[in-house]
């Protein structure tokens, strides 16, 4: 069972701080209910325990359809991947009521941005928060003390000193991007006033991960159009970038260190210099795939010793391990470390991003959001916080139990499974084929079980994916497998 931290808003924002809020509320003349000071408990057994009940109604008929189709507005793109039945009349921790009316397990946690599932009790805060008076929008010249804590508890929450700046933005893709700039700001100069880059006169080159074929399609950083360059898309406009000496993508191979060593020896000399290295741990764009200790520690290395930064985007990874970064079970010191998803438990669209004191180069104009410095989106960040810092070692031990029972069944089918990857929560299975894996997910997907396979990459290994979770429980993981198998 989870441990369940029962706290009220002064104990994760500090007493002081609640009675201020209430006396300026008070001034205003506005009426504080009295359970705005009540506190919460985050994860009660009889949830748990009402989690793994649910379960044996997985793909059943739990309530009427909703049948008064509302087609929306959205784009062809959108609507051809648009599934009415599976969208949400309400949800539940580890489940979701579909418009259909059955019950759905969240085996991707709503596409990795619900860790806690829906409607985590620990989440009442926020409700509390309101009661209370505490508002949610501010501005960059007024971040509210909410936000200026969290801050402070992540930079806390990295273990290492030197990463000490946090920017507040909306998504993850904004916030990669912000590090870009910086990366960008050492070549080009973002404001005139600016003083001489570093590297002026010089080709920046920016590394990332390589698919399987030596393209550019296994890396992920969001969708801005930096960033989409980076992973092959815009072909066009990149190879005007590159043919004009703007800057230069480079992919480097999949923990194959020579390749790195090369290509940074390569693209440090002459006319080029290497702006920076953009990587996940878990490419979960590209089969879960996972980049090795060894690897990224000498990669590391080397970026260290050519003045090379190196971003960690934990965008998807951040939160589904003990300690809440991947990057700190990898003994990695990065320059920029990119979160969002899991922080803010599908609450608010709220990403950061940590840098250092080298990196803090930019105006605040240069990288700012209006909205990035919600409160209580900065309050739902405390909460996910306070939950896996009570819950780090169980978290791990379901992460290792599901891989193994993954692995058991790899071993158990040869003939469709090549390998599983990926790393406790975060999973793939490797099928021989693409159709194999796109049949498999449609099997999975038809057991009410959110399952995909990445078929959208020329170049990706067939897998299909999964993430249920941190609060599913060991019969959740067993429902889970036991399913796998039975399909297998």
């Amino acid at each position: 069972m989870f441990d369940s931290p029962c706290m009220a808003l002064g104990d994760l924002l500090g007493e002081s701080y609640v009675k201020a809020v209430a006396a300026a509320s008070a001034a205003m003349g506005g009426a504080i209910s009295g359970d705005a000071f009540d506190a919460v408990d985050f994860c009660p057994i009889e949830n748990q325990n009402r989690n793994d009940a649910l379960l044996k109604l997985v793909g059943q008929q739990v309530c009427p359809p909703f049948e008064e189709m509302q087609a929306g507005a959205g784009t062809d793109s959108f609507g051809r991947a648009f599934c009415a039945s599976a969208a949400p009349l309400t949800g539940f921790g580890c489940f979701r009521v579909g418009e259909d009316g059955r019950l759905y397990f969240l085996g991707k946690s709503e596409h990795y941005h619900a860790p806690l599932g829906h409607r985590f009790c620990g989440y009442g805060l926020i409700d509390k928060a309101r009661k209370l008076g505490i508002v949610n929008p501010t501005h960059n010249n007024t971040r509210g003390y909410v936000t200026r804590l969290t801050e402070k508890k992540l930079t806390e929450a990295t273990n290492e000193k030197s990463l000490d700046r946090v920017i507040n933005l909306e998504t993850g893709s904004l916030a990669v991007e912000a590090g870009i700039k910086m990366m960008l700001n050492r070549f080009y100069r973002l404001e005139g006033f600016f003083g001489e880059p570093k590297y002026r006169g010089k080709i920046p080159v920016f590394f990332v991960m390589a698919d399987q074929n030596g393209g550019l399609g296994a890396n992920y950083h969001g969708t801005t159009v930096l960033a989409q360059t980076f992973r092959g898309l815009w072909p066009g406009f990149r190879e005007s970038a590159e043919n004009s000496g703007l800057y230069k993508t480079v992919p480097v191979k999949i923990n194959d260190i020579g390749d790195f060593k090369a290509k940074i020896c390569e693209y440090n000399k002459g006319e080029y210099k290497t702006a920076g290295f953009l990587h996940e741990i878990i490419l979960m764009n590209y089969g879960a795939t996972r980049l090795s200790r060894e690897y990224l520690s000498a990669a590391y290395e080397l970026c260290r010793e050519t003045d090379t930064p190196a971003l960690v985007d934990e965008i998807q990874s951040c939160m589904w391990f003990e300690g809440m970064f991947l990057f700190r079970q990898y003994g990695l010191v990065p320059d920029f470390v990119v979160l969002g998803k899991g922080f803010p438990g599908g609450e608010y669209p709220a990403s950061k991003i940590i840098t250092n004191a080298k990196m803090d180069t930019l105006s605040q104009f240069g990288a700012l959001v209006t909205n990035g410095q919600e409160e209580l989106a900065s309050l739902s960040y405390l909460v996910t916080m306070a939950f896996v810092s009570a819950n780090g070692r169980e978290i791990f031990r379901l992460g290792e139990y599901f891989q193994a029972r993954l692995g058991e069944i790899c071993r158990k089918n040869p003939h469709m499974l090549t390998k599983t990857e990926g790393l406790g929560h975060l999973a793939a299975l490797h099928f021989k084929s693409v159709e194999q894996a796109a049949e498999f997910a449609g099997k999975l997907n038809a057991r009410y079980i959110d399952a995909s396979a990445q078929l959208y990459k020329r170049d990706c290994p067939p897998a299909v994916l999964l993430k249920p979770p941190i609060i599913s429980s060991e019969a959740a993981m067993d429902f889970i497998a036991d399913t796998i198998e039975e399909l297998m």
